[in-house]
């Protein structure tokens, strides 16, 4: 009978102790490596932890390194990988148990992106509209189907080896709120993602637009970023220096 071949990566928190455990699911032409991980645990009872949701690509909840590559388990056919299968948890972030890791650190990076607009921020009563066009939609479109997946993350070498550096999907995210017809706050987001952590820090490698599963291309958006970042501390030396003219002539 064939069958894939399993080789998981788990973690005891108790014992601290790392170790492989190597199992056989049956050969299904449509099972995904979510679907074998599933198949497992209810066939043999394992204590595998791992995390999971919608089962479509949606949620973000299901990403592990896979053949050594940072995937979304539940969108990933095994009969499209090298047997045996080898599955880790999340590379750069701190394992909980066996493949589910704390991606907090991560997640309050979006914080500094300021994700939201001004109307937003003053809960604007749901009877108003905030209309756009579509060419004002399209500019941020690409950068909107970010799933907060941390795949990005994962991959990113600068993250890993620096922790304090705001990331690959927090500079899309931020990036898609700057092309937002109807922000407001450009300003003091750009002054957060410019800071000493902040989109400079980005190396360009690429890594993190490779292994996204929505094509968002937070690389991309970091060098749009950069750009962005010029422009706004020039304008803001030119302001200061006009606000101390302006402070002299009335000394």
């Amino acid at each position: 009978m064939q069958h894939f071949t399993l080789r998981i990566q788990r973690y005891d928190p108790e014992k601290e102790t790392v170790f492989f455990e190597e199992h056989n699911v049956p050969w299904t032409e449509d099972f995904t490596v979510l679907d074998a991980l599933n198949h497992i645990k209810d066939k043999t009872g394992a204590s595998l932890a791992y995390r999971w949701a919608c089962r479509m690509g949606i949620c973000g909840s299901c990403g592990a390194i896979v053949n050594g590559k940072p995937i979304l388990m539940c969108s990933t056919f095994c009969r499209d990988l090298k047997q045996p299968i080898r599955i880790r948890p999340l590379a750069n972030f701190p394992v909980i148990k066996d493949l589910v890791v704390d991606t907090d650190d991560a997640m309050n990076k979006f914080r500094e992106a300021m994700p939201y607009t001004k109307i937003q921020k003053q809960h604007i009563a749901p009877t108003e509209e905030t209309l756009q066009t579509p060419a004002q939609l399209r500019k941020l479109k690409y950068a909107s189907q970010c799933i907060k997946c941390m795949l990005c993350y994962s991959a990113c070498p600068v993250y890993g080896l620096n922790k304090d550096f705001v990331g690959p999907a927090a500079g899309a995210v931020a990036e898609r709120y700057n092309k937002d017809s109807r922000d407001e706050i450009k300003d003091k987001r750009m002054d957060s993602m410019t800071g000493d952590n902040g989109v400079y820090k980005c190396s360009y490698i690429g890594e993190c637009s490779q292994v996204c599963p929505k094509s968002v291309d937070p690389a991309a958006a970091l060098q749009k970023l950069k750009v962005a970042g010029i422009f706004h501390t020039a304008k803001s030396i030119a302001k200061s220096a006009s606000a101390a003219i302006s402070s002299k002539r009335k000394s």
